[in-house]
């Protein structure tokens, strides 16, 4: 029994899932290119395949077609946009993901993220680098007000070592844990009296259905004068021109972005220096990382019983 092992970095951090699949007797198949696989190039590594611990590769009905084999779709990480779910759920393939494995790396990164903007510390370190000996004004975290824009498990936890920090913490969800909220000291608020009473926003959701972003010109405009911008949840969220405007003009004093509307990125953004730019590293975190892997091979060979 095959299974294809397609995210480009799988297995670096640890050979934990291999032996895993291989100790429940399957011969794994994976990702030769050391990027992200094509429609055509995961038809032909997979197309005996029972199973696909899946990255971000096109999983279209083009695909699913071509793969008479295939029982289940297990992603490594949370995000499905990458997998036509309703085709799948018509071809009677299933489809899983690791939705807790990834929340302490993301989280821990928008902490990270957002120092590192408010204390110009890639600005720093760079000049440095280039034999320049200047000292970077930045801004302290204290007293400032986080604005968490989507209260899933990432959001909560962003909101949790926040207010670890003493900052107060005003939150936006769909469907807001009130009870969590009020426990956590979160004060819960409608999504433009986020935006304007934040220091910092930070957003941590699945973005609009129709792929339209969430943060706009409209949106930025809400935001104070100032204000600073970490996304480290999908790239269509943003409204990159849209921010790029409001960077150059400097109605936001800076802004931290992982996520991108095409990736890799090479756009406009790159032209600022005030804005950090890392390439998709939410997960990145040898643990969680790791653990994710270990999940997503467990949830296959689940499925596949």
């Amino acid at each position: 029994m095959l299974v294809l092992t397609s995210p480009s970095s799988f297995g670096e951090v640890g050979k934990e899932p291999f032996e895993l699949l291989e100790q429940a007797g399957y011969k794994v198949i994976n990702n030769p290119y050391g990027r992200k696989l094509t429609e055509e190039e995961v038809i032909d590594l997979a197309k005996d395949c029972v199973g696909i611990v899946a990255g971000l590769e096109p999983l279209t009905p083009k695909v699913m077609d071509a793969l008479p084999a295939l029982k289940c779709i297990s992603r490594v990480g949370i995000g499905m946009d990458n997998v036509d779910m309703e085709y799948a759920k018509q071809k009677g393939i299933a489809v899983v993901n690791t939705p807790d494995a990834p929340t302490r790396s993301v989280a821990e990164l928008t902490v990270a993220m957002t120092f590192s903007m408010l204390r110009k510390i890639p600005q720093a370190d760079a000049a440095l680098k280039n034999k320049q000996w200047k000292k970077q004004i930045g801004n302290l975290i204290f007293k400032k007000t986080i604005g968490v824009v989507g209260l899933g498990r990432i959001g909560r936890m962003v909101a949790e070592m926040f207010r670890g920090l003493g900052n107060p913490v005003i939150g936006f969800d769909l469907y807001p844990d009130t009870a969590w909220a009020e426990k956590n000291n979160v004060q819960l608020g409608d999504f433009d009296t986020v935006l304007q009473q934040a220091d910092i926003v930070t957003l941590h959701v699945p973005g609009n259905k129709d792929k339209t972003a969430v943060i706009g010109e409209k949106e930025i405009a809400l935001m104070k004068n100032g204000a600073f911008l970490v996304n480290i949840s999908r790239g269509e969220v943003v409204d990159e021109a849209a921010l790029y405007n409001a960077l150059k003009s400097n109605k936001l004093s800076s802004a931290a972005v992982d996520v991108f509307s095409k990736e890799p990125y090479d756009g406009p953004l790159c032209e600022l220096n005030n804005i950090i730019l890392t390439p998709h590293l939410g997960s990145y975190a040898h643990e969680g990382k790791l653990q994710m892997e270990i999940d997503a091979v467990n949830n296959l060979i689940q499925q596949l019983k």
